[in-house]
């Protein structure tokens, strides 16, 4: 975090980035000396409502963000900024997304937990735009021009006030991962779903908490212990949730959808909710997961936007490559069959030890749908078959598979086709761990 008197100084002349959480009221003009260097602005966390009408001055910007400020309206004047392509503005009081702010470059937009009602339909006009964060508003529709945006790939809308999921958004070619939980269309399924698959209570006075293993937008994570009745403590994780949106949606739909999830080989165990919490706050009891795994990526950068990124030297065999494939695979056919679509699945999601064994978190983004309507539901299954062939291209790229072996031409083979612009013409995953059994045999 950089510093006013630095800014002021000249101690960052020349600097590509900036940050600055200091309690601004005002866009220090002091910014436009970085004007032939400056490409990434960060004013998160200040009181700012407006932005200067000359921003286009600094003229290499790329990246703005001005999150958990006091903005009501996203400032038209981003639009004179030729080169922005990343615009966030979480936690603000936005109520207005005006088109002139809407910038040709336009590849990730974060509007995450404001009060938004409408969009302009210039929103279809963004050609880059690859991902889209809008959970936490008060949205009754989307413009169907966003079908235009053939590069969206992520979008959230969860936690707004649709009353329809756009038929539309199930046939754009390159969506790949959407969370739309906590709105009215799907309060019905995820009823059904939670009625469907109960889940055990266990009692806050049965557990101890111990230290803190980990902390996410959603909650925090404890090593724990629970005191089974007439048995022996057991160690376990434990899970209490914040309550507050966050960028994939609310924390009970991540909640309902861990719960109702059951158990896989693939999935991280759920032994219960946790019930009688003295604040009345809302918890899972989860298995405790052995220190050998850990997360097969990181997180997208700002640069690959979607894409996660790999730790350099990466390199997986063919076997431990096929293994973790299949264990998602089989992780994402599990969920699908109890009517939930994960939402977020990201080699950033997935814990896997050396030998390819895998499991599949983070179900913030998670939510549901109902059997009622088949259409609906293969289309939906479709679109998160795309995540995994985003998957399956990131583990051949870092397999040490010969390109000319009949396992990899199968399992190139499988890539493409989730990755048909279709939806509809890509593989379900029954056909995928099929396909992927295959690419196991001709390894063997």
């Amino acid at each position: 975090m950089h510093t006013l008197e630095q800014l002021r100084s000249g101690q960052l002349a020349g600097s590509t980035r900036l940050d600055l959480s200091c309690g601004l009221t005002e866009f220090p003009v002091e910014i436009f000396t970085l004007a032939d260097s400056l490409e990434i602005l960060n004013l998160s966390g200040n009181a700012l409502s407006t932005l200067p009408n000359d921003l286009g001055r600094l003229h290499k910007l790329r990246v703005l963000f001005c999150s958990d400020n006091q903005f009501t309206e996203v400032p038209a004047v981003l639009g004179q900024c030729p080169h922005l392509s990343m615009i966030g503005f979480k936690a603000n009081q936005i109520r207005t997304l005006p088109a002139e702010a809407l910038t040709p470059a336009l590849r990730w937009l974060i509007l995450t937990d404001n009060a938004l009602t409408t969009l302009p339909d210039e929103l279809g006009s963004c050609p880059l735009l690859q991902k889209l964060m809008l959970a936490g508003n008060y949205l009754t529709a989307l413009p169907e021009t966003l079908a235009a945006c053939t590069n969206l790939e992520l979008l959230r809308i969860a936690d707004n006030e649709l009353a329809a999921l756009p038929q539309w958004l199930l046939s754009m070619p390159r969506l790949s991962w959407l969370a739309y939980a906590g709105n009215p269309f799907c309060e019905a399924a995820e009823a059904t779903v939670l009625a469907q698959y109960p889940i055990d209570t266990i009692s806050w006075p049965s557990l101890t908490v111990e230290q803190q293993l980990g902390e996410g937008a959603s909650g925090v994570i404890y090593r724990g212990q629970w005191q089974r009745p007439g048995g022996a403590a057991e160690p376990v994780a434990l899970k209490l949730f914040k309550g507050a949106v966050t960028s994939d949606g609310l924390p009970h739909s991540e909640m309902a959808a861990c719960s109702s999830a059951g158990a896989h080989p693939n999935l991280i165990a759920v032994h219960g909710k946790i019930g009688q919490h003295p604040a009345g706050q809302e918890g899972l009891v989860l298995e405790l997961i052995d220190p050998a795994f850990g997360n097969l990526a990181g997180p997208p950068s700002l640069a690959s936007c979607t894409r996660d990124v790999y730790a350099p030297g990466t390199s997986f065999s063919p076997t431990t490559a096929l293994r973790i494939a299949e264990g998602i695979a089989a992780a994402a056919q599990h969920l699908h069959s109890r009517g939930i679509l994960h939402g977020d699945l990201y080699a950033h999601n997935i814990l896997n030890t050396t030998d390819g064994t895998s499991l599949l978190g983070d179900f913030g983004a998670a939510c549901f749908f109902g059997p009622d309507d088949a259409t609906v539901a293969q289309a939906l299954q479709h679109l998160e078959v795309r995540a995994f062939g985003c998957l399956l291209e990131e583990l051949l790229a870092h397999c040490t598979m010969p390109s000319n072996s009949a396992a990899f031409q199968l399992l190139s083979n499988l890539q493409q086709r989730c990755f048909h612009p279709t939806p509809t013409s890509r593989p379900l995953f029954t056909e995928i761990q099929e396909i992927l059994a295959n690419a196991r045999a001709a390894i063997a």
